[in-house]
């Protein structure tokens, strides 16, 4: 069997890196003392919140900073350790070109050698596995292969999303995300 017969692809945001904690930490610093606290899927209702999340995002250095979570870097030893070909696959903000500049450097330094794709549609890039915590890109993905297997590093907005071929990884359920990957690797091998 060919290497690139098992692909994983793994996102950033969310996933390998802490998007959503260093986002509300920025977000927190720039609340006035009468701002309620916010979430972002407050955006929808308020265009002041969006434009404050659009306004960190844009300052230099802030993608390529971002924090490493551990529920990703998991999955990922798992992925290595099982030798798949792993590659980075991550969307790219349309409205903050710099943060695809700042991705790919934050790949370099803390994956060094992994191939990095950053799309607008992760639907449309090939793997047998996806590691991914955002349900909309998830079902994308999953539309164009229905034997793939998605990994979903547990996130409050994917609480209760089901898949048959999903599977969430909340830190206490590695042997299970083991399992599921070796059967990929099986499946794969027998062609």
């Amino acid at each position: 069997m060919r290497k690139s017969e098992l692909v994983a692809l793994v996102d950033m945001d969310g996933t390998l890196c802490d998007y959503e904690g260093t986002m509300a930490r920025d977000m927190e610093r720039l609340r006035s003392p009468g701002d309620p606290a916010m979430f972002p899927e407050d955006e929808e209702h308020n265009p002041w919140l969006r434009e404050r999340r659009a306004l960190i995002r844009r300052q230099p250095g802030w993608w390529r900073h971002l924090p490493r979570l551990k529920l990703g870097f998991d999955v990922l030893g798992e992925l290595q350790s099982q030798h798949f070909e792993v590659h980075v696959l991550t969307k790219g903000p349309a409205a903050a070109p710099s943060a695809w500049t700042e991705k790919l450097e934050w790949c370099q330094e803390h994956l060094p050698g992994v191939p990095v794709t950053i799309t607008m549609d992760k639907g449309l890039v090939y793997g047998k596995v996806l590691v991914d915590d955002w349900p909309p890109y998830v079902e994308r993905w999953l539309q164009w292969r229905p034997r793939g297997l998605v990994i979903l590093p547990a996130q409050r907005w994917n609480e209760g999303f089901s898949h048959p071929n999903a599977l969430r990884y909340d830190g206490s359920n590695l042997a299970q995300v083991r399992e599921a990957l070796a059967r990929i690797k099986e499946r794969a091998e027998a062609g």
